[in-house]
């Protein structure tokens, strides 16, 4: 699985101007209906190069944008190791590809932007959190939603104690199970509280070199993360720790044996609690302010105070689009109730706004929208 991350996030919102293809679908982490995923990827791309001609580009011009997403369909290798939804971002200068624990529902999407609302729940709300298991021999990080779980790739972090100790700790390991074949034989580890001592000292250099390694991986985020493991090798790992967002509670036990999905229910049971008093402080407060002037549903409103960085908090409806025209110059927002040429999803951009001034953007069901008795698929809190 890939990792996905405010950083990564905000380059995809930077880039703006020319012809931008965002592409969504489910996929399928095994079974026969894994052989249906590229078939499905093809059409999208059959859409996007239909969309792309109907814009004016010519036929040479869509091959070398869509080249780079059209080579995926020839990676067996791709298609074999899959997470819940793929998203695709390609144009003239840029391919990002995402396999990510969400389930997205298939969009073919081409305008002057990418279109990142459905990543939203991936970052913030109930989106995302982490799980570390940590033994002696294992070391696995998993990223999980409130539905999903999926293994992420572990870069510049060591995987186990002897892979971070080297060939010391190797030798530390051979001494511990030689035989005695005889009374004089000793032992490393049979010195009391001195070995117990070394040996402590030993795991929170492991442990340190794991936590410098998560810091360059998950650099930026604030997503929560929880530990899995004994209990004395958790409370060495908390000494290690420089991720801010550590939670306290934890998951006893050996990991080693545990499944992706076995952690992901007990991890759930721990960050759920943490997601809902966010959340459901966002909308206290939301409710708070009401007639204010503080709030509103709107978007003729809501767009140009996203765009210089007023709005604090922002729910918007998953699965809507608003397709319209937004002047950054003049701060007119035309809406129209069928999609023109040029027209951008208005939901998606206010979000995007939003994200980009470090707001906090929940991405949710239409019917968590606190919009009161009228209803609307956006609401926001401004700042002031």
């Amino acid at each position: 699985m890939d990792l996905l991350n405010r950083e990564k996030l905000r380059a995809l919102i930077d880039e703006r101007g020319g012809r931008c293809v965002s592409l969504y679908m489910p996929t399928h982490r095994a079974g026969p209906e894994t052989q249906q995923d590229p078939i499905r990827f093809k059409n999208l791309l059959r859409q996007a190069e239909e969309r792309l001609k109907k814009q004016g580009l010519r036929s040479a011009d869509v091959q070398i944008t869509l080249g780079p997403a059209q080579r995926l369909l020839d990676d067996a290798s791709f298609w074999q190791h899959q997470s819940d939804g793929l998203a695709v971002f390609v144009s003239r200068d840029t391919f990002r590809c995402y396999r990510l624990p969400f389930a997205f529902s298939e969009l073919v999407v081409v305008t002057d932007r990418f279109h990142i609302k459905l990543l939203l729940p991936l970052l913030s709300g109930d989106g995302q959190f982490y799980v570390l298991a940590l033994s002696k021999k294992q070391v696995r990080l998993l990223q999980g939603t409130r539905h999903s779980v999926g293994e992420l790739n572990l870069e510049n972090v060591p995987t186990s104690l002897a892979e971070a100790l080297g060939d010391e700790e190797r030798e530390k390991q051979l001494q511990f199970h030689t035989v005695a074949r005889g009374a004089a034989a000793i032992f490393h580890g049979s010195g009391g509280a001195s070995d117990e001592s070394t040996h402590k000292k030993d795991l929170l250099r492991y442990f340190k070199q794991v936590d410098k390694g998560l810091q360059d991986l998950l650099r930026g985020q604030t997503a929560p993360l929880v530990l899995a493991g004994v209990e004395y090798l958790l409370s060495i790992y908390r000494e290690a720790n420089t991720y801010s967002q550590l939670m306290d509670g934890w998951i006893v036990g050996n990991p080693d044996g545990l499944t992706a999905q076995e952690l992901h229910g007990q991890a759930w049971a721990i960050v759920q609690p943490y997601f809902a008093r966010a959340q459901e402080q966002a909308v206290a407060q939301y409710r708070e302010l009401a007639g204010t002037g503080r709030t509103s549903i709107d978007l003729e409103r809501i767009l140009p105070a996203a765009h210089h960085g007023r709005v604090d908090s922002l729910f918007v409806a998953l699965g809507v689009q608003k397709w319209g025209k937004f002047d950054a110059a003049t701060g007119g927002v035309e809406i129209h109730e069928e999609r023109q040429p040029g027209d951008q999803d208005l939901l998606d951009l206010a979000a995007m706004q939003t994200f980009a001034s470090s707001g906090n953007v929940y991405a949710v069901y239409p019917e968590q929208v606190p919009s009161g008795e009228r209803y609307s698929p956006v609401a926001a809190v401004f700042r002031y």
